[in-house]
């Protein structure tokens, strides 16, 4: 961000505009690879087995890569995630494994993925199970394990190992419980009109020839609003600490709460590829972060910085329907004490229930039909092999 900060404004518009080429240039030849199953990973692994096109994949992998380090509002653990899925995918035709089977090994290579690209171990072995597999069980639990720590202890090998975010210190008292009583429940309406919005994002994606065009208007639209809110250029990582550190003014954690889930949900239904974590934690932080400074004026002792923390797990539980991976990957993203665990895990298990008597999809499944839905119910618990 502070590179963002200091860039001239032609540099804003003309990097997001070449962002945008490549977008819409990379859709095309992307379109044009035959495809038998979706790269969805979650529609993957439940409706095709976890069978996924290695080719288009990986392209749609590479552009994320590129797009969103130009600026692209969206995460970037889409691209290892899918590259995981997809050497799992390679490895279980090898290996001639049935299908059950395919659909663990792919979703332990999706959470490898993220555990490799966040440093989150633990994180990513529930992430794979809880979100995309959809299920915890003990017989799947030491793959994921495995895939996850394999794949972190690698990504330390050039990566540094550090926590993705500084938090201060936390007193505790009892008004951070009740801080959490009053972020769960909005965490969990604000995620289900997230994911309803992705939903329609997605659902109407340029077809066509409009798939050069939309990127290029949406991602040229975003460097424009970006000269005065080059916060909103990246994945939110650095939205998200400065809302932990209670370093952003109440006009613009505002600003910002309308305007970065906007820049998210645009670059999506434009056909930008890329990830929705990051940019789910960092509207629950800017969303915690207002609801802190407000409460704070009429209980001087709640503090804003946890609330953001809060507001971040719990809007991550609730959209992706995994409280318990949530409440991991706060721990491990922040590598703090156990200060803040008690409010978290009461505002992560109001926001998930509320989100999930509304709307019982994430972020990860938000395509999905009625009928998808009620048939991956079915499968939730397949038969042992």
């Amino acid at each position: 961000m502070d590179a963002a900060e200091q860039a001239p404004p032609w540099r804003h518009i003309v990097v997001l505009l070449g962002a945008g080429l490549a977008t819409g240039a990379g859709q095309i030849i992307l379109v044009s690879l035959t495809a038998g199953n979706s790269i969805d990973i979650t529609e993957s692994i439940w409706f095709s087995a976890g069978r996924l096109p290695a080719l288009r994949t990986l392209g749609s992998a590479l552009l994320s890569v590129i797009v969103v380090g130009m600026g692209a509002s969206l995460g970037r653990e889409g691209a290892p995630k899918q590259a995981g899925a997809v050497i799992a995918n390679g490895l279980s035709d090898r290996a001639c494994f049935s299908d059950e089977q395919r659909r663990l090994l792919v979703a332990c290579g999706a959470g490898a993925g993220m555990a490799a690209a966040y440093g989150v171990p633990l994180g990513g072995a529930l992430f794979a199970l809880e979100v995309l597999r959809g299920m915890l069980a003990l017989r799947l639990v030491l793959p994921a394990l495995l895939t996850s720590v394999v794949a972190t202890v690698t990504s330390w090998l050039v990566l540094p190992n550090a926590p993705t975010y500084e938090l201060p210190h936390f007193d505790g008292s009892f008004a951070n419980l009740v801080l959490a009583v009053l972020i769960g429940p909005i965490a969990g309406l604000v995620s289900v009109l997230f994911v309803r919005v992705i939903a329609l994002a997605d659902r109407y994606r340029p077809k066509s020839r409009r798939r050069l065009v939309a990127p290029i208007l949406v991602l040229g639209l975003l460097g424009l609003v970006s000269i005065p809110f080059p916060q909103l250029l990246g994945n939110g990582k650095d939205i998200a600490q400065l809302a932990f550190a209670d370093q952003i003014p109440f006009a613009l954690l505002l600003a910002l709460l309308l305007l970065k889930p906007a820049a998210t949900v645009l670059c999506l239904g434009s056909g930008v590829p890329g990830g929705l974590f990051t940019p789910s934690l960092a509207l629950g932080a800017l969303l915690g972060g207002v609801l802190g400074h407000a409460y704070s004026s009429l209980w001087p002792e709640m503090q804003p910085a946890l609330a953001a923390v809060v507001g971040a797990g719990a809007v991550l539980a609730a959209t992706t329907q995994g409280p318990i991976s949530a409440v991991v990957l706060i721990m491990e993203l922040t590598g703090r004490d156990r200060s803040f665990v008690a409010p978290l895990l009461l505002a992560v298990i109001i926001a998930t229930l509320v989100s999930r008597i509304i709307e019982p999809r994430s972020i990860y499944d938000a395509r999905l039909t009625d009928d998808q839905i009620a048939q991956r119910q079915r499968l939730r618990e397949p038969p042992r092999r």
